[in-house]
């Protein structure tokens, strides 16, 4: 794993927006696998300033949303379907033909993570994965287990999940999880990995020990030849990172 310590999360996001866009311009029609939240939204913002100046870069891009909480519509505000339409694929020009996602609130959840499962073996793998930590260690929706599951899957929420800021508010909190497997995952070319946020510094500390366990899945990122992890220093500002 090669770490990059960022000044702070400005520098963080330019830099993993570099990575993506050297990798679109050596090839266009790339499959980029997106999570959602504060730690990529920077990303995002990046792209959408390029996609103003040189739209023709991302047109034949394509989109695989990683996650989902599921039981929420997917106009809902806190749905990860609504927060990519308004950060990536509607500044991008990314349409339906070219974007894979989970639906928010199927009517046969284990059905739509097969769907998704047979799509991303088809059409993949995935060129690159955009990950972010979770507060638990959880990678996309793989939560801390005694086994993960290899590929995409209904998955049962941790209470740290339930508490992530997307739906932090909600009175009434998804039922569950529709998530890519470790597999699915871990089968990326390239992985770009996003660490930031103060509430994860405890989180960020374990991870970064290289210590690789089912009950922290993100550690699973170490035995991976191609990961990219963009680390925001403000986050840590006192830890002595390990020489790797």
């Amino acid at each position: 794993m090669q770490i990059d310590h960022c000044k702070d999360y400005r520098e963080m996001s330019q830099k993993a927006a570099s990575l993506v866009l050297e990798d679109i311009k050596k090839k266009p029609e790339l499959l980029l696998c997106t999570a959602t939240g504060s730690s990529p939204e920077g990303l995002y913002s990046e792209l959408a300033i390029t996609a103003e100046k040189e739209k023709e870069l991302f047109k034949q891009l394509r989109i695989l949303k990683l996650d989902e909480w599921g039981g929420i519509p997917e106009n809902h505000p806190v749905s990860c379907e609504y927060f990519l339409r308004e950060k990536l694929l509607t500044p991008l020009s990314i349409p339906r033909e070219r974007y894979i996602s989970f639906a928010s609130d199927p009517e046969d959840p284990a059905r739509e993570c097969s769907r998704i499962s047979s799509l991303v073996e088809t059409l993949g793998p995935i060129d690159i994965c955009i990950l972010g930590l979770g507060a638990n260690g959880h990678l996309a929706l793989n939560e801390p287990a005694a086994q993960l599951e290899p590929q995409a899957h209904v998955a049962k929420l941790s209470e740290e999940s339930l508490q992530h800021p997307m739906i932090a508010s909600l009175e009434q909190k998804p039922s569950y999880g529709l998530t890519l497997g470790m597999e699915e995952i871990l089968s990326s070319r390239h992985i770009i990995m996003l660490v930031s946020g103060n509430e994860k510094k405890r989180m960020a500390e374990k991870f970064l020990e290289g210590t690789v366990s089912s009950e922290l899945p993100a550690s699973f990122l170490w035995q991976h030849p191609n990961v990219k992890c963009l680390v925001d220093r403000g986050v840590l500002e006192s830890y002595s990172f390990p020489a790797r």
